[in-house]
């Protein structure tokens, strides 16, 4: 799938939550720049956070509680070693009413488990290439979601 411009890769973000019952993990990977971030800021204005939301490069995880559901935004990309995911409490994360979006989840080698959707974003040109990997069935159904209506 090819989106091109800031406004498209909010969309994405957006059609991964709006009108979901169900939350779930999704990783991002890609380079700098890529949209990793945007992506996520899509999920967050979909949930009506459209102020206060920045990338949580230094504080590692943010924190967003909603009415029904949370979501935690990851970004390991300062990550020093794989173990530190454990002192950061990820696992405490994991709950059936968190919708965990982490960045740069190759740092956390070994630690990340229940992942439902991989997402490969890639520069091609002044668009970007995105891939999409299910881990699990909830992640298939995610994956078919954005490919339908992208």
């Amino acid at each position: 799938m090819k989106i091109c411009g800031e406004a498209a890769m909010k969309a994405l973000g957006a059609r991964l939550v709006t009108g979901q019952n169900q939350t779930g993990v999704v990783t991002l990977n890609g380079d700098l720049g890529t949209g990793k971030t945007t992506l996520v800021r899509g999920v967050l204005e979909a949930c009506g956070i459209t102020s206060g939301v920045r990338s949580p490069t230094y504080t590692l995880v943010e924190f967003y509680p909603l009415e029904t559901f949370t979501i935690a935004h990851f970004d390991l990309y300062r990550l020093a070693d794989a173990e530190e995911l454990e002192y950061l409490g990820y696992r405490d994360y994991l709950q059936p009413d968190t919708w965990c979006f982490i960045e740069w989840p190759e740092r956390a080698a070994g630690y990340l488990d229940q992942v439902d959707l991989q997402i490969d974003l890639e520069y091609q040109g002044d668009c970007r290439q995105i891939g999409l990997q299910a881990h699990s069935d909830f992640g298939e159904e995610l994956r078919k979601r954005l490919l339908s209506q992208g």
